[in-house]
This record gives C-alpha cells, sequence and structure tokens, in this order.
C-alpha cells in the first residue's frame, strides 16, 4: 500500500465552491490549453530558469481549487534569434463539467533561484463563454502579466482585473497559447478527476505509457484489466458483535449528552449495516464504490466458515461466533498496476423510533448514517500477492486479512468522511480489539466475450464450498436482490434482524446527528450522505444459488418519449375569447328591449354612449389620464338568457339561475336566484328564438315585479377602492382582461356552463358614461371516452409510435346571456380614510436621533395609545405577564385573581362614598390596620417585583436603543408579485465591515442576482446606481452579506414576495353591491380581506450586533383573478390535469418556458419545455381529500425570466365527492341502489342528475329527509351509446337552496352484440326526409311487447316507439330519417328491448347520405 498512499498524498486536491459544483448541469469534456513561447526574457535577466504555474479559480467566489500544475524548469537564457522570445512548449490537459464563464486559468510566472521561487507576475486565462458553454478563443491567442501575486484576487475590495489600478501590466510580457477541445481524454476521464491538469510527464496509474514517454495524453491508451473476485467475506467485531454494538450505542449516546440538553428521547436501533468497496488508482475512484448490505452470521473458525444463526427474544444470539457475512461474490475490474488499491468502508445505518400510546410507530422513524472504519489493499503490490494472475489453468485464490482503521488519528481515507473510534478501543479486557475484515481474493484475465456492464454487480460462481456454505443456503435468513434504499426508505420495516439497546439513562436527543463528510469527498461519495434517495445506491444481496443476472448499474437511463396525457387539458377563457356575434332575430331582440329594462345615464341624466362590440377600439392611456371624471362606477346588468335545446331535458331547462364572478380585486360575488321568464302567449310556438328575461326571485319563493326586470349590479372604482398610482393598473385591466361569468342552476346547484366577455368597451375615453350589450354563449366542457379507449385501443402502431388517444372533449353550448355593461364616470372623492401609501421605492435609514418618548420601557402598547410623546402610566403586572405568574403562584388563578382584586376594590370604594354620603359628608380618618400575613405577602411583591426590574432593565434599554435605529416601511402587494425596494445602509464606523443580513420572514429576501436587481429597478424605474458583485453568501448559513468600507453608503436591494393565500372556499352567501348600496360596504368587505404581518431585516456588523434594522409592514390585499376552474374529483384519489395556455410567443426579455408557482405547497404544479410552436400545457397534480371537502388554491403564471409579476392568475375549486362505478350494456337497463343518510335536521330534498335521459332516480319528485334516516335512492341507467362518461347526481334542499349530497357516478358502457346489420342510401337535400322499413321476427312462441331505442335520436325516429308482435310472426318497424344538407355516413344502431328493458336485439343500420 505504500505505493498508493504516496500517490494518494501526492494528488490531493481542493473541490470548487458548492454553489459553482451545482451549476454543472452537463457532463465532463476533455481540453487541450498549449503554451506556445512567452515574449519579453528581460524579465529574467538576474536568473537563468523559470516556472509556469498554473491554477482554476472561481472569479465569483474568489476560490482556488483544482491543483496547481508546474512546469519543468526552463531555461530564460535560449532565447530564439533576433527576439526576446523564451519558447515553452508544454501542453495541458484537463476535463471539466464546469462550463462558466467565471472559470479561469491564472497562469504565475515564478524564476527559479537557488534556494526560494520568485513570482515575476501572473495573468488570467478567461476559458468559457457563458452563452455557449465552448472554448471562448480559437486559435492562437496572447496572454498579458500583471506585476505582484496571485494572491492579490483573494483581497475583500478586489474587483476586475483589467479595471483595477492597483495592478500594472508587464510591458513587452506577453504568453502564447492556444486553447481547443480534446476528445480523445473520455476513455481515461475516469483515472483522473474533473478540474486536475496534467501533462505527458505526469504519472497517472492506468494510463499505458510510451516507449520515450513523451505524448501519451494526446492518444491514450489505458492499461489492460483484470477481472477480481472478492469472496467469503466475513466482518468480525470484538470482543463480540453484540459487546461492540453495545458500545457503539453507548458512544453514540454519550455524545447526545455532551451536546444536546433534551430530556427524553427514542430508542436508538441498528437499521443496516453496509460495506463499501471500491477501486481507487491513488487519484480517484475508478467508478463509485458499490454499497454492499451485510448481513448476520455465525464463523465456525479463523478462515471465515459462515452458517445460519437465530436470535434470541432478549436482544442476545444463540451462536457463539456470530460475525458479519455477504451473502455472494463481488466483481471488480481493475488493472494490474502496484498503486491500484481495493477501499474498504464499513457503515452503520441506525434509526430511532418514537414511542406514541405504547406502540411504535412507523411514520416517526429516523435515519442517519455512520462510518466506523476503513481499510485498504493493494493486490498487486508488497501488500498483495507476488504471482501473475494469469498462469496456470485459471484463477488463484488468496485468503486476505485486514484491520479496518478509525478513531481521532489522521488517515488517507479517500472517503474523505469523519471515523468514528473503536468502541473497544478503551477496553483493556481485549487484547486484540478491532474490526477484523477477511476475505478470499482472485483475479483473472478479463474475457473479450464478457460483457463491461457486468464489472459491477455480476454473481461469479465461485468455487466449491464446505457444508458451513450449504447451510446457508438452506438458512431462512437467505434475502434475495432487491433494489437500493434511500435514508427515507430505511425508515420502513427492515427485513433484516436489527439490534436494539435500550441505554438505562434518559435521552438528552432525540437523534445524534451525522458527521458531515469533508468537503473533500467527491461527487459519487456524497451519493449516499447528501443526495438522499439518487439510485446510485445498490444493494448486493444476491445469493449463491442465483444464477440469473442482475439488472446493471451501466444500463443506459430510459429516455422519455412525447407523451400526450390521458387526461385531456382545458382550454382557458379569458384574454383571447371574443364575444360572439348576436343570433338571436330582430323580432326576439325587439320583445327583449320592450321588456323595460333601466336605461345606463350620466351625472347629468343623459343615456350613455351606445357601443358596438364589431367597431375596433383604440385605447389611448394619455385620454385616460386627462379624464377630469376619474372616478368610475362599474355596471353589469344581466338581462335575460336564451335556451338551447337539449337532447334528454326538459324544454323549460333551466327555470331559475345564478351568476358567480369576481371583477378586479372585488370579493367574490354569489348574484342573487333569478327566474327566466318566458314569452307572452303569442310567442310561445318558437321558444326557441325568444330569449327569457330574468327577474330576481324573492325569499319566499315568489318574482319581485316591483323592481325592474334583469339584475343591476354597481362597482365603484373610486378613490376609496384604488391606492394612489393604482388607476393605471386597473386601467390595463380594463384593456387586457376579460370577465368570466359562471352561471349556475338555482335548483340542482350544477354549474350550466361559463361565459367570458371582453372588458375593453368599458374604457370611456374621456366620455362621461359608455355602455354596450353582449350576447355570449354559455359553453361547458364534457369528457366522454370512446369505446376503443375503454378496451385498451392503441394507435399509431405501424409508424413505430404508439400513442393512445386521449378522451374526447366535447364542447357544448348551453344557452346565450344577455348582458350589458357600462361604465359612468364621477368626479374624484378623496376621502381621509384612504391608507397612505408610499410610492417610492428607495427607504433610507433612521437617523436615530430621536428622544424617547416617555412610558415604560417595554410595553409596545405605549405609542398606540397616544400618538405624542405622552404615555399613561400602567402597573407593572398589567405589562408584564410573566411577572404576574411569579407575583401570584397560582398559574392559570393568576388572572382571576387580579380581577378578583379589582372587584373588591372597587367594592370597597362604592362603599366607602356611600358611607361618607350616609354620614352628610362628614369624613372619618380611621387608621387602616394591614394584617401581618397581608404585609408580608405585599412586601415579598414588592422586592419581586424590584428584582425583575433590576433584571430586565438592560432588555429594556436596549429595546429603546434598537427603535432608534429603526427604519419603519410598508408594502401593500397582492399574490405572487414581487414588491421591491432598497434600503440605504450606511456603515456608522471608522472601519470597514462585512454587513451580514437576516431577515426573519424568507418571503422577504435580499435581491443577490445582479440581473434580477437590474430587471426589477427598469421595473420600478429606480435611478440608484447599480454594482455588480455586491454580495456574497456565507458558505455555512447561504446568508447575504456586504463588503463596507468607513462610513460608506449603499442601496440594499430587498423584494417581497408571497404566493401563499387563504385556500378557503369564500362563503357563498356574501351578496353583491346593488345599486342602493353604499360604496362603504365594499370598504368594509375588502379590509376583511386584508392580511397584515410584520417583518424584521437585520443588518448585523462583525460583532453580531445590529446596525440597522427594517421594520416592514406587509398588507396582503385582494388580487386578480383572471380565470376560474371548477373540478368535481372523486374523494381520496389524485385529481391530475393538464390546462393549455393559449398560444404563445416569448419575447427576448422572456422565459422561454412560463413558470408557475402554486397557492398551496401540497399541490403539485409545473410546467414542462416544448418544441417551439407546440401548445404549452400546466400540469397539476392535487391529493384527494374526504367527501364532500372543497380544495380552494391560487396558480400564478409568469412568463418573465425572474418571476416578478404574474401573467394570469388563475383559481381552481376542487369539490372531492362520492364516486359510484357503474357497468352497463347499451340500449339496456341497469339498476342500481344509493344510500342517503340524514343530516341532524329535517329537509325537503329533490334529486337532480346532470344527464337525466341515461339516468332516473326514485324517487323523482321532493321528498321528506327525516333527520339521521337512511333512504335509499334507485338508480336507472340505460345508455344509448358505449363508451365511458360521468354523470353528476345532486341532493339538493328545495326550501334553503343547499346543497346536501353529492355523488360522481362513472358510467362504462359496453357495446352491444349486434344480430342484424343493414344499410341504405338517403338521398342529400329536402326538407321531409326519408322514410324505410326493416323486418323484426318474434322468435319466441308466445306474444311480446317490445320497445324501440336509438342511439341517434336526432337522425332517427320510429313510426311506433312501442310494438307488439304474436309468436313467430313478422313485423315491419317504420323508420323515418332526418333530411341531411351534406353528404356522408352515419351508423345508427336500434334496440329492441322487452317490457323489463332487457335488450333482446340489436339493429345496425348503416345510413349513407349521397
Amino acid at each position: 500500500m505504500t505505493d498508493w498512499r504516496e500517490v494518494f498524498e501526492r494528488t490531493r486536491a481542493v473541490p470548487p465552491h458548492s454553489q459553482t459544483a451545482r451549476q454543472a448541469d452537463k457532463p465532463s469534456q476533455g481540453f487541450q490549453l498549449s503554451f506556445k513561447h512567452l515574449d519579453g526574457a528581460s524579465v529574467f535577466q538576474k536568473t537563468s530558469s523559470f516556472q509556469l504555474r498554473v491554477s482554476f479559480f472561481d472569479t465569483v467566489h474568489r476560490h482556488f481549487f483544482g491543483r496547481t500544475w508546474r512546469s519543468p524548469p526552463h531555461d530564460s537564457t535560449a532565447v530564439l534569434e533576433h527576439s526576446s522570445k523564451v519558447a515553452i512548449d508544454e501542453v495541458v490537459y484537463f476535463h471539466t463539467a464546469l462550463l462558466l464563464p467565471c472559470v479561469v486559468a491564472v497562469v504565475e510566472l515564478v524564476s527559479l533561484g537557488s534556494q526560494h521561487a520568485i513570482g515575476r507576475g501572473f495573468g488570467i486565462l478567461q476559458l468559457f463563454s457563458g452563452a455557449s458553454e465552448t472554448p471562448l478563443l480559437s486559435g492562437s491567442q496572447r496572454m498579458p502579466f500583471y506585476g505582484g501575486t496571485p494572491r492579490a484576487l483573494l483581497t475583500p475590495g478586489f474587483r476586475d482585473v483589467e479595471l483595477n489600478g492597483l495592478l500594472t501590466v508587464m510591458d513587452g510580457v506577453q504568453l502564447l497559447y492556444t486553447l481547443q477541445p480534446h476528445p480523445a481524454l473520455l476513455p481515461i476521464m475516469h483515472l483522473f478527476p474533473q478540474n486536475t491538469l496534467v501533462s505527458d510527464h505526469t504519472s497517472i496509474p492506468g494510463l499505458m505509457q510510451m516507449s520515450d514517454n513523451t505524448a501519451c495524453l494526446r492518444k491514450p491508451r489505458v492499461l489492460k484489466s483484470v477481472s477480481c473476485l472478492l469472496d467469503r467475506l466475513v466482518l468480525l467485531l470484538s470482543p463480540s458483535l453484540e459487546r461492540f454494538e453495545q458500545d457503539l450505542l453507548h458512544l453514540l449516546t454519550a455524545d447526545s449528552h455532551n451536546t444536546h440538553r433534551i430530556q427524553e428521547g427514542p430508542t436508538l436501533m441498528v437499521q443496516e449495516r453496509r460495506l463499501h468497496v471500491g477501486v481507487h488508482n491513488g487519484w480517484t475512484f475508478l467508478d463509485g464504490p458499490q454499497v454492499l448490505v451485510l448481513e448476520l452470521g455465525s464463523t465456525g473458525g479463523p478462515r471465515g466458515r459462515s452458517g445460519s444463526f437465530r436470535q434470541t427474544s432478549g436482544g442476545g444470539l444463540s451462536s457463539p461466533s456470530p460475525a458479519l457475512i455477504l451473502r455472494g461474490g463481488v466483481e471488480l475490474k481493475m488493472a494490474v498496476h502496484p498503486a491500484f488499491t481495493l477501499i474498504f468502508q464499513l457503515e452503520y445505518v441506525f434509526s430511532s423510533l418514537t414511542a406514541s400510546e405504547g406502540r411504535l410507530s412507523s411514520s416517526s422513524r429516523v435515519a442517519f448514517l455512520q462510518c466506523l472504519g476503513w481499510a485498504a489493499w493493494s493486490p498487486f503490490s508488497g501488500d498483495g500477492p507476488r504471482w501473475s494472475p494469469f498462469s496456470g489453468d485459471g484463477p488463484r485464490a488468496q485468503e486476505v486479512q485486514l484491520q479496518l482503521q478509525g478513531g481521532v488519528t489522521p488517515n488517507p481515507s479517500p472517503f474523505s468522511v469523519m471515523v468514528y473510534s473503536t468502541p473497544c478501543s478503551n477496553n483493556t479486557e481485549v487484547k486484540d480489539g478491532g474490526i477484523h475484515l477477511s476475505f478470499q481474493f482472485s483475479a483473472k484475465d478479463e474475457k473479450p466475450k464478457s460483457s463491461p456492464a457486468l464489472a459491477k454487480r455480476k454473481h461469479a460462481v465461485s468455487p466449491p464450498r464446505d457444508e458451513s456454505i450449504q447451510e446457508l443456503h438452506a438458512s431462512p435468513s437467505r434475502s434475495a436482490q432487491g433494489p437500493g434504499l434511500s435514508i427515507s426508505q430505511l425508515a420502513a420495516t427492515s427485513r433484516y434482524p436489527t439490534l436494539s439497546h435500550s441505554t438505562g439513562s434518559p435521552w438528552q436527543q432525540s437523534i445524534p446527528s451525522r458527521l458531515h463528510p469533508s468537503p473533500l469527498a467527491s461527487t459519487h461519495q456524497l451519493s449516499h450522505v447528501d443526495r438522499l434517495g439518487v439510485s446510485s445506491i445498490v444493494h448486493l444481496e444476491m445469493s449463491v444459488k442465483e444464477l440469473q443476472d442482475p439488472l446493471e448499474d451501466d444500463e443506459p437511463h430510459l429516455q422519455e418519449l412525447a407523451f400526450t396525457p390521458i387526461h385531456a387539458p382545458v382550454i382557458i377563457l379569458g384574454t383571447h375569447t371574443t364575444c360572439l356575434p348576436t343570433r338571436s332575430s330582430r323580432s326576439s331582440l325587439a320583445h327583449l328591449f320592450s321588456a323595460g329594462f333601466p336605461e345606463v345615464t350620466d351625472l347629468s341624466g343623459q343615456v350613455a354612449q351606445v357601443l358596438d362590440s364589431s367597431e375596433p377600439l383604440n385605447f389611448n392611456p394619455h385620454r385616460e389620464e386627462a379624464d377630469p371624471l376619474q372616478s368610475n362606477t362599474l355596471i353589469l346588468h344581466f338581462l335575460a338568457f336564451s335556451r338551447i335545446p337539449q337532447t334528454g331535458v326538459p324544454s323549460d331547462w333551466p327555470r331559475c339561475i345564478y351568476f358567480t364572478f369576481q371583477l378586479y380585486r372585488f370579493p367574490p360575488v354569489t348574484t342573487q336566484h333569478l327566474r327566466l321568464i318566458g314569452p307572452p302567449p303569442p310567442h310561445r310556438k318558437s321558444t326557441d328564438d325568444y330569449p327569457c328575461v330574468l327577474s330576481v326571485i324573492n325569499m319566499d319563493g315568489t318574482v319581485n315585479s316591483a323592481d325592474s326586470p334583469g339584475l343591476q349590479l354597481r362597482f365603484p372604482v373610486g378613490a376609496e377602492v384604488l391606492r394612489p398610482g393604482e388607476k393605471r393598473w386597473f386601467l390595463r385591466y380594463l384593456a387586457q382582461n376579460s370577465l368570466q361569468i359562471d352561471v349556475w342552476d338555482s335548483d340542482s346547484r350544477m354549474l350550466i356552463g361559463s361565459a367570458a366577455v371582453e372588458l375593453k368597451h368599458l374604457l370611456r375615453q374621456g366620455r362621461s358614461a359608455v355602455q354596450i350589450v353582449h350576447e355570449l354563449e354559455v359553453i361547458t366542457t364534457e369528457f366522454a371516452q370512446d369505446a376503443n379507449m375503454m378496451s385498451g385501443h392503441l394507435s399509431g402502431h405501424l409508424s413505430g409510435h404508439t400513442v393512445i388517444s386521449p378522451i374526447n372533449i366535447f364542447s357544448t353550448a348551453k344557452g346565450r346571456l344577455h348582458l350589458r355593461l357600462g361604465n359612468v364616470g364621477g368626479p374624484v372623492d378623496w376621502v381621509s380614510s384612504t391608507p397612505p401609501v408610499s410610492v417610492h421605492c428607495v427607504v433610507q435609514a433612521s437617523s436615530g436621533t430621536g428622544g424617547f418618548g416617555g412610558g415604560s420601557l417595554f410595553s409596545s402598547k405605549v405609542s398606540h395609545i397616544n400618538a405624542r410623546n405622552a404615555a399613561r402610566a400602567l402597573r407593572m403586572v398589567e405589562v408584564h405577564g410573566d411577572l404576574a405568574s411569579v407575583v401570584w403562584p397560582g398559574g392559570e388563578q393568576a388572572g382571576q385573581g387580579e380581577e378578583e382584586e379589582t372587584r373588591l376594590r372597587k367594592l370597597n370604594r362604592m362603599a366607602a362614598v356611600r358611607h361618607s354620603e350616609h354620614k352628610g359628608g362628614a369624613t372619618e380618618h380611621k387608621p387602616y390596620m394591614w394584617r401581618r400575613e397581608e404585609r408580608q405577602r405585599l412586601s415579598r411583591d414588592l422586592r419581586v417585583i424590584e428584582a425583575y426590574r433590576e433584571q430586565s432593565k438592560a432588555e429594556g434599554i436596549a429595546n429603546i436603543l434598537s427603535q432608534a435605529i429603526t427604519t419603519h416601511h410598508t408594502l401593500y402587494t397582492t399574490l405572487g408579485t414581487a414588491e421591491f425596494f432598497e434600503f440605504g445602509l450606511k456603515n456608522p464606523f471608522n472601519l470597514p465591515q462585512t454587513i451580514t443580513i437576516h431577515s426573519e420572514d424568507p418571503e422577504l429576501s435580499v435581491v443577490v442576482s445582479t440581473e434580477e436587481w437590474r430587471c426589477l429597478k427598469q421595473r420600478t424605474k429606480t435611478v440608484t446606481p447599480l454594482e455588480e458583485g455586491l454580495f456574497k453568501l456565507d458558505q455555512k448559513t447561504l446568508v447575504p452579506q456586504v463588503y463596507m468600507r468607513p462610513k460608506e453608503a449603499l442601496y440594499i436591494p430587498l423584494k417581497y414576495q408571497t404566493f401563499v393565500s387563504p385556500h378557503t372556499p369564500s362563503p357563498q352567501g356574501r351578496g353583491p353591491l346593488r345599486s342602493d348600496q353604499s360604496h362603504h360596504v365594499f370598504q368594509k368587505l375588502q379590509s376583511s380581506d386584508v392580511t397584515m404581518k410584520s417583518i424584521k431585516v437585520h443588518f448585523q456588523g462583525q460583532d453580531g450586533k445590529p446596525v440597522a434594522i427594517c421594520q416592514v409592514r406587509v398588507e396582503l390585499t385582494p388580487h386578480v383573478v383572471d380565470q376560474t376552474f371548477r373540478f368535481s374529483h372523486p374523494e381520496r384519489t389524485f385529481l391530475k390535469k393538464s390546462i393549455r395556455l393559449p398560444p404563445w410567443t416569448p419575447a427576448p426579455e422572456e422565459a422561454p418556458v412560463p413558470h408557475v408557482r402554486c397557492s398551496d405547497p401540497s399541490v403539485i404544479c409545473e410546467t414542462r419545455a416544448v418544441p417551439p410552436g407546440e401548445p404549452q400545457d400546466v400540469y397539476i397534480r392535487v391529493d384527494g381529500c374526504p367527501s364532500p371537502q372543497i380544495k380552494k388554491f391560487f396558480i400564478s403564471v409568469f412568463t418573465d425570466r425572474w418571476l416578478a409579476a404574474p401573467a394570469q392568475i388563475w383559481q381552481v375549486y376542487i369539490n372531492f365527492v362520492q364516486r359510484l362505478d357503474i357497468s352497463c350494456v347499451t340500449g339496456q337497463l341497469t339498476c342500481q341502489s344509493l344510500v342517503l343518510r340524514g343530516t341532524q335536521a329535517m329537509r325537503k330534498v329533490k334529486c337532480h342528475v346532470s344527464h337525466p335521459l341515461e339516468l332516473q332516480v326514485d324517487p323523482a319528485e321532493v321528498f321528506v329527509l327525516p333527520p339521521r334516516a337512511v333512504q335509499d335512492l334507485q338508480l336507472r341507467v340505460c345508455c344509448c351509446r358505449a363508451g365511458r362518461r360521468f354523470i353528476y347526481l345532486n341532493v339538493v334542499d328545495v326550501q334553503q337552496h343547499q346543497l346536501v349530497e353529492t355523488w360522481l357516478i362513472s358510467l362504462s358502457s359496453n357495446p352491444p352484440v349486434i344480430s342484424k346489420a343493414f344499410e341504405m342510401c338517403v338521398p342529400v337535400g329536402g326538407g321531409r326526409g326519408s322514410t324505410k322499413k326493416i323486418t323484426y321476427t318474434n322468435p319466441y312462441p308466445d306474444t311480446r311487447t317490445l320497445h324501440l331505442l336509438s342511439d341517434h335520436a336526432d337522425l332517427l325516429q320510429f313510426k311506433e316507439d312501442t310494438f307488439q308482435v304474436e309468436g313467430g310472426q313478422t313485423y315491419s318497424i317504420g323508420l323515418r330519417l332526418a333530411p341531411s344538407h351534406s353528404p356522408g355516413q352515419e351508423e345508427i344502431l336500434i334496440y329492441v328491448n322487452n317490457k323489463e328493458e332487457r335488450n333482446e336485439e340489436t339493429f345496425s343500420v348503416k345510413v349513407v347520405y349521397r
């Protein structure tokens, strides 16, 4: 191991900065750096030789990393002819994944003297650019040198080299170099680590050296590897396994006592025992170390003969010599080189179980890792065999025994982790204690036919075993191969035996924290510690009888294919929805506007100007700002609703409706219930064309005929609603947004559909009042699944890609809404209640010259009592609650005692007043004698109060001093919007300070990124200076720090952004603002939705004391909702939906992929990168809740790179309901029953179905539901088309208009068996259609009565829906086909059912329109 240790000690390197290493998202690439010659030999006049030294440097974090490469000495006297050039001709190779512009190479020029090396200058070589991640320069380049030492790059005030005035360029001294990619390094990248500079004269174990020892890295070749097998691996722990683990748990418990002070803790258990095995060449691991799971076994002798064992109930082992064994062998690949070494590390996994109500809860288990020892063994050096592994007929085995090292002594372990002391190191009873490892080693030449993927975990056939191994085969504890386990998975119940040892002393910590790995640990070494859940942890649990090959680690990861989700995207309404043209006839419009709707008038009584939705609208913001009528009153007038005939529903559906919407920042609105008043009797024959006028329904169910028809809502938008500076945001909202209106059925409480209307016509553009009338289609989206999809039909398999057909989406128009929008201008009426808003983004720090205003030093309520420098004297007990608990030791009775004392004092005072009045005003002065016990108690309380005042005086003074340096600032923020401001900070000291910035709330953070700072300054139009590289992050806490010179003033950028919003649905009983209500009602409602909190930002100096404090008062105001989505989903199941965004082309300054944030952290919300031109979807996944809970959350969609302001905010309601699955046959009746449970009160309820043609409920009328009773609901299902669809069943209280229960019925209809098929041709055109006949023969001997159904009732009608046919007779079924105006074909199914509605026969009729 001597050769390996020398190489390992010589090749240690410094890792890169952790934040820089996280940015490496691509594989490592090889490069070649060639140094040609050096210009300027005059700098070496006094020396004869010089040397180049090259190191990697991180300019962002000012961090040198890697290893310094040193060139051979060069003779400075060898100057080229007729010039001052010195030839170098050195080539350096390296590979790295840090293709970042901040990674540079620092080249130092050093002159070599007789005793010391003297630095002559240095230069900075730029390697990469941030745009293309390729070498920055191509071809030969020249690098200038600067005078001084590279240590100047580490000074705190150092900035850019070229702009620094302290550095001087060395005239005439330049280095000619060339940087280019070197793909030839790819085969040997596993032999030396990243960010390491090597050259041809560098000795790398495993690399084949050329005969002349030159140019070995230009076309490198790897030494031939052999296959090594480790078999019969046994670990012996002295003095015994049980004693060793008991001592180890005691040591961990002692560490817990020394580090924490928790009185009680859980029981510690040994969860797993692992052994890390890897091949190391002195530079790095050739591959990630394998993690082997050890099992408990027994040994029969010193040669490691293992056998089975059993564990007793008391925790002891019945076997006389328990040990840790590995089932099966381990196969590794390594070259025959003295530096190639096998590295072993023993690691224990501990878990903690917390007791809960007398039983163990696995959900509260915690796991952590601990290294116990390591060992290294070189097979091909003096430590290993001195014979050739290829001599003889086959591989020769060797017994190897090692002792694992540990403790606090320095160790060169390549794992770079802290190793625990051996538990028995201090035990005097054991002479040869520690951990001993024994295994059998054999090596053989690698066969060319063997797959390289089997180098890791291929199970090798071992030599014949003895009887102990055969006993191991039959052991019941034999384990099979399993997947790798992460730390979180280790909390589950282990399949392996565990030893639990409870200590006698109480725990003083819940779990001892694991020792953190050293910064020298490489990436694959940290895979099982820092990267929890990474699949690089492989558990080798194979038995020797398993002959099949496991999955290889070298298999490439599966690439995700382009896949269309089975759940269809929901196309959003809103910005890109245009109003449909008017479809009603002129006669119906004349009837509509003759109903007597009130006119929209301005302040002078003139009718508002009527706008046309088809004409283009030109928006001029300057005209809006110059309008003298700065106040606006938005009017929404719901006029009428036109029904559209629906299949399977009554012609008068719906009869009553109501609307829900949210306008701007107003609270969500739920309107009153409105009755649809049909046309008069002369027009009832053509009810489809005439709109139904809306009328408000009173509380008793009657129609309000006193008021004007329709429902008019007014929303005043003036000074009481808009804050200063918000007017332009309101105008932008009207110009760019649309209003979504949800239409509900009042009887069934089901959503009929949604409509969207643009608000841009509400911009008055200098006019006193405007109005416009829209006719909007109410559209709903229904989902249905085809029968082919239900059977698992896959399309596109011929082209090589399997594409699953998505669920069909049907957008159905349920009706047309007649809506009038208006805007009436008015003068501005500023009110004193408007809160002052700071519109400046620069906050100056407090000067601290204010004096003490009087009053208590500790009470924060004094400043709220009086704004002036006067304060009311308060009792000490009233100010401090903790002092009250000391004075009154009664605990909970302290407050009662204080109230009782106050009450008695008032009663005594009143009795004294009455006594003086009774004696005619004569006062009698009598001495007041206190009892001795009372005087002792009062004197004790006074002493306690005095001691408490003396103890807390320092705290009070510190509180007053902190108020002197506290600056107050108020922010008015909304959901998802980043509120930016800059805090003016000044260093009050005469010495430089490193200021650390701490924020109490992570939502208020420091803007560290310069690009984000610049973007926020441009957005807020802040003109303060911007400084590059202002902050640095603390390596431990990642808290931003800033370096400040004496008396220097800086602007610290801060931003507040929150994505959290209350998730409880707003009450449905809140009414809208009617025309007779004042704006104070809205102000009261708005104030109830505002959330306030206070956040402090501390600016601390190097001594930890605050230099300045910025106290930010945040008021979260209501936000705008652009779109509302409502879903009904089965309870306790995941909801997975994709919402498709409108077509969007990102601008250069915008993000290429939209970003989304959700207000509920339990909801998974994400977007995925798609090719240009493809639609963009937002994927959401929500965990289900029990019925009838409703989950509400908001989704913010961002298009800018820094998530400064959301482009849209969506509101999502998910109603989790009970699910019922029904499977039936198309055309046949299926019955099912439901159980409806009563509530606490008696109700009159009625059942409503979304598809009454396919599902009928019995009872269908209103019935009484007794309290806490059980009512059976009979469902009759008869589907006419095959496929899967969803039907909603609502049980509604007809008196209170409340939803009692909801079911989501998943109806799966299978196609029937076709008995006969017909084909007929029908001519296109003609208004009367066609008639045909088909025959049916009764196969029964008796007379049968049959019913006819069709899956296309709109295309086919029967002459008789019910007919009777005698036994054995034939009946002609008359068909009437509807006319068609376009050619095509359609398949129609005819169901022949008996009187029990069971299907007798099914006919298929193919109709061809020609």
